[in-house]
């Protein structure tokens, strides 16, 4: 682990002399997640002296680009505005250095199935799914298909969307007769609906970050919903959820969930930061289930939590992103 002195000293920043735009907001179901974790991003880079504005990705956002372009962007946009790689690839063609993987990685990422494939085939550890777009769904008879899903991975299961974040859309089906209801929900944020074979066990969260010594995982964050399910009121909502930062794992466990979140990281080629959320099951084995490229930067967000258990500084951490970022450009 970087020492925290090297990013955690207040008001001996480099960043500091950097103009930086932190993007937030979007028109995505996570927008006012996003506004919040735009709201303290800003205040923690501000707090360390850096001067930096907020802004939203919509009509006047290229024009300002091309007008007085930052020196970097910080991306705390959630949903497809700040995960598909699309806004990055914009970025990319007005020559805006961002934190965080590029616009391929981030394209990869985003799609749950293309992201699960490429940890199969790493030898991640991952849930066995199956993706099924809505179509599919209606055209092969909904009973046979949710039949079949059933037979081959059992129950229970967990149902989401595809491409998503927050827990919007996702459910978890214990019983047969509640699957149909679970992917009428999961279709209603996305065409297609990714059903995995469901992992008791604890819920973790590992932030990965580059201070610029490599990919290191901070200490696991071990998450407890209050209703048994880490959805999106559990995640946003005052007292629905606890959180143990570190994870209460002992030693062996939580340096092989460390190692397999940093495999995560690199197998998808990612960059600067991202958190792997996995499921530790009763035997002490780590299984993937998804990679946000975008965390939420919230009171209530992960990240920080376990930036803070690493006896880090929020803003200097975010000020040392930053300015890897600009270096970029150069």
């Amino acid at each position: 682990m970087t020492d925290p002195a090297a990013v955690a000293s207040p008001g001996t920043d480099p960043a500091a002399e950097l103009r930086v735009l932190v993007l937030a907001g979007g028109l995505s179901y996570e927008r006012d997640v996003s506004l919040r974790s735009g709201r303290r991003v800003l205040d923690a880079l501000r707090g360390t002296g850096v001067e930096a504005e907020q802004r939203d990705a919509d009509v006047a956002l290229l024009p300002a680009l091309a007008a007085d372009p930052p020196d970097a962007v910080v991306i705390a946009l959630h949903g497809a505005t700040g995960e598909d790689g699309s806004l990055r690839g914009v970025l990319d063609l007005c020559d805006v250095p961002y934190v965080g993987c590029d616009a391929r990685a981030s394209r990869l990422a985003w799609d749950k199935p293309s992201a699960k494939a490429v940890l199969r085939e790493s030898g991640i550890p991952t849930p066995d799914w199956v993706a099924l777009p809505h179509d599919r769904f209606s055209e092969l008879g909904a009973v046979a298909v949710l039949d079949r899903i059933v037979q081959r991975l059992g129950l229970p299961l967990m149902v989401k969307p595809t491409q998503g974040g927050s827990g919007l859309g996702a459910a978890v089906v214990r019983d047969e007769a509640a699957l149909p209801a679970a992917m009428v929900g999961c279709f209603a944020y996305d065409s297609t609906a990714l059903v995995e074979r469901y992992v008791p066990g604890m819920d973790v969260a590992v932030s990965v970050v580059d201070l610029g010594d490599g990919p290191q995982a901070l200490p696991p964050v071990e998450i407890v919903p209050r209703n048994g399910v880490y959805d999106y009121a559990a995640r946003y909502t005052a007292g629905r959820t606890t959180w143990h930062a570190p994870a209460r794992l002992d030693a062996a466990v939580a340096a092989e969930v460390a190692e397999v979140a940093l495999a995560a990281h690199t197998a998808l080629g990612l960059r600067d930061l991202s958190r792997v959320d996995l499921i530790v099951d009763g035997d002490g084995r780590p299984h993937v289930l998804e990679v946000n490229v975008s965390p939420g930067m919230t009171e209530t967000s992960l990240l920080p939590l376990a930036i803070q258990a690493a006896g880090l500084d929020f803003g200097q951490v975010l000020g040392t992103l930053v300015r890897r970022a600009a270096a970029r450009r150069v």
